[in-house]
């Protein structure tokens, strides 16, 4: 039998819950699966490609389909900096001629926008309903319709962030109510009531890093912030 390389074994902070989980370093097998959704340039290939690379690595016990968004994000993005270096090159275009422009990014020194501040995710509607909010999972995603209008997707986003419903003395957790009863409820807010809801989840937080060049082709300064997990693989 061939010897088998020894692995090293790295620690790391789940951003939402701050609980430390250990984790391996992605391998050929695994970097293939990457490799193979970046080619096809679909979102959706990509960010399963992901979370099976997360499951993979991460020896902690540890249920991926429940983190966050930006919990998957700034996983995969720490697992990458030990498999493969911590300096990752994209291709922006110039905001002023479109030039496409090498850059790279320092992996280590990206970090999750919005952790800090403490966002009240508890939403007062009338004197007698009102809501928790959860923050988005990428499976949360998956029952997006992707051929969906802007306005439908908006009204997802906030069905699939709803956790609780409070009414008078009655608590209803969405975990155990049909969907389409959830959709009812949110098309019967006023514009308002749903805005309130939307701009707490605009308050999310996010995998962020700012780019400072100069453009080779026309010289003029870019600053651009790079936002989630998509937006690093240019």
């Amino acid at each position: 039998m061939l010897p088998r390389l020894a692995t090293p074994k790295y620690d790391m902070i789940v951003p939402s819950t701050g609980k430390s989980i250990t984790y391996r370093p992605y391998v050929v097998k695994e970097e293939k699966l990457l490799l193979i959704a970046m080619e096809s340039q679909d979102e959706v290939q990509i960010e399963k490609a992901v979370i099976n690379i997360i499951k993979a690595c991460v020896e902690t016990a540890i249920d991926v389909d429940i983190l966050t968004t930006f919990d998957l994000e700034y996983m995969f993005v720490t697992l990458r900096a030990k498999s493969v270096g911590e300096g990752v090159k994209i291709t922006p275009k110039c905001q002023h001629c479109e030039e496409v422009n090498e850059i790279t990014v320092d992996l280590e020194k990206i970090t999750v926008a919005n952790l800090e501040d403490a966002v009240d995710r508890h939403v007062k509607l009338t004197d007698d309903i009102s809501v928790d909010l959860r923050w988005q999972t990428l499976k949360d995603r998956d029952k997006f319709d992707k051929k969906a209008g802007t306005t439908d997707t908006i009204i997802n986003m906030v069905v699939t962030s709803l956790e609780t419903i409070y009414s008078g003395e009655e608590i209803y957790s969405i975990a155990d109510t049909q969907k389409k009863e959830v959709v009812d409820f949110i098309e019967s807010l006023s514009s308002d009531q749903f805005q309130s809801l939307a701009e707490v989840i605009a308050q999310a937080p996010y995998l962020s890093y700012d780019i400072n060049f100069d453009c080779k082709e026309c010289s003029e300064n870019n600053i651009i912030e790079l936002k989630g997990l998509i937006d690093f693989f240019q």
